[in-house]
């Protein structure tokens, strides 16, 4: 009995009974700011419809039903500043890094939630204020002289007689895809996405998207991810789809794009790691701006070099019925063309901050975008319900490609590129990090 004692003190003495660890505790906190902040997402989102865009969580963090009284503007931006208190409290503190970036990448998403709050109750700002504050960047500005500049490289390259925008509508216009063709080329494009995507990510066995095609929204594609890795992929039909389209819209919105996205961040984030605030993506956020860029970069990481062309040649254009002359030359102006995405971006600070009118917007869409008139005058409909909201695809795209380039100088394979790609969006990257 008395050495049964001794051994217990000594067992004590050896390995004291203390408190919770700091780090522990530190930890804890996270998890609990993490709660808070999906709640809070979650209470926003029943005023603002588009405040989230997929939740796949626990229920429990859900608001109750009931009646909603009037948008409490006050309370709400209270709770989201007391929030973002404690999430810069965690950031500062010292507690391990992995609970730190944690705390970092909610307060940058907290910043988007006050601003989008001001946003939805008519309280606006100017275009860069909000982008700053909604995406954690202000995109470059350019004059109209860079644009026209841009434009004239194209003079050159198009076939016929007439102003640039016009030849290169009549070129564009070869490609057009017939509607009744639409699901049978959309899937196949899809399918090849998948394919090439596999052969690099391991995706999860139960993975699987639905297909719809819809009107009258402002949008070209949307992924609307349900979680367990399942998305809803839509095609708005309102306007006519040429076939570079085909390709970069199945691939923006499921194969490396946003379904690839989400179902890496749920499944290595959220059940690998137990981090609750992935599992809620606020649209208006930072977030959005890797979301998007990653799925616009992703389209040259699935198609590199000439593949695209080969594919809609060899594939896609055979399919629709369409004549496969002249693709190598119109994939060769939609590159060009690229380089003026930044002028809807002009466009929409324009609107924004009512230095233009929807008529000249219209007009830099059109001869600068090089869009045509139901494609401007759709471009109009999505800066009005988004407004700063655009320059997730081109500055977004800009970065990401930054971000991943300068990581596979030593070693600029195919293969290192889809792992730092994939690495980019399976983590909690912070937009300053993504600068650097």
């Amino acid at each position: 009995m008395t050495r049964l004692l001794f051994s217990a003190i000594l067992f004590t003495f050896i390995f004291p009974c203390k408190p919770v660890s700091t780090q522990t505790k530190k930890e804890d906190d996270i998890n609990v700011l993490a709660e808070r902040y999906v709640k809070l997402a979650l209470n926003i989102g029943q005023y603002d419809e588009s405040f989230v865009d997929a939740y796949y969580g626990p229920d429990s963090l859900k608001p109750v039903a009931k009646a909603l009284p009037a948008f409490p503007k006050d309370s709400l931006l209270k709770a989201t500043e007391e929030l973002l208190a404690a999430a810069k409290t965690i950031a500062g503190s010292n507690a391990p890094d992995s609970v730190k970036n944690r705390a970092g990448w909610i307060s940058d998403q907290l910043v988007s939630f006050g601003r989008r709050i001001r946003i939805f109750s008519g309280e606006f700002g100017s275009f860069d204020e909000e982008s700053k504050d909604l995406f954690g960047v202000a995109a470059p500005v350019y004059d109209e002289q860079h644009y026209k500049d841009l434009v004239n490289k194209l003079d050159h390259l198009l076939p016929g007689k007439g102003s640039i925008p016009d030849r290169f509508q009549s070129l564009a216009n070869r490609f057009i895809i017939p509607k009744p063709k639409l699901d049978t080329v959309f899937k196949t494009a899809i399918a090849e996405c998948r394919r090439r995507t596999k052969q690099h990510y391991q995706l999860p066995a139960n993975e699987s998207f639905t297909l719809e095609y819809v009107n009258n929204k402002p949008w070209n594609g949307y992924n609307w991810y349900k979680g367990n890795y399942t998305s809803l992929i839509q095609i708005n039909t309102d306007i006519n789809i040429f076939m570079d389209r085909a390709i970069d819209v199945g691939s923006h919105e499921s194969y490396p794009g946003h379904h690839v996205y989400n179902m890496l961040l749920e499944k290595n984030l959220y059940h690998d790691q137990g981090l609750v605030e992935i599992s809620m993506y606020p649209l208006f956020s930072p977030q959005s701006l890797i979301a998007e860029g990653t799925a616009n970069y992703g389209i040259d990481v699935v198609f590199p070099g000439d593949d695209k062309t080969k594919f809609a040649k060899d594939v896609l254009l055979p399919l629709a019925g369409l004549d496969t002359a002249g693709i190598s030359l119109y994939i060769k102006a939609m590159s060009i063309k690229g380089e003026l995405n930044y002028a809807r971006n002009e466009a929409a600070r324009g609107i924004v901050n009512k230095t233009m009118s929807e008529e000249e917007a219209l007009r830099w869409l059109k001869d600068y975008a090089l869009f045509n008139d139901e494609t401007a005058a759709k471009s109009i409909k999505f800066i009005n319900a988004n407004r700063s909201y655009v320059i997730n695809y081109n500055y977004g795209q800009d970065l990401v490609r930054g971000y991943v380039e300068s990581r596979i100088k030593a070693d600029p394979s195919p293969e290192n590129r889809w792992k730092v790609f994939g690495e980019l969006m399976s983590q909690e990257v912070r937009i300053g990090d993504l600068k650097r």
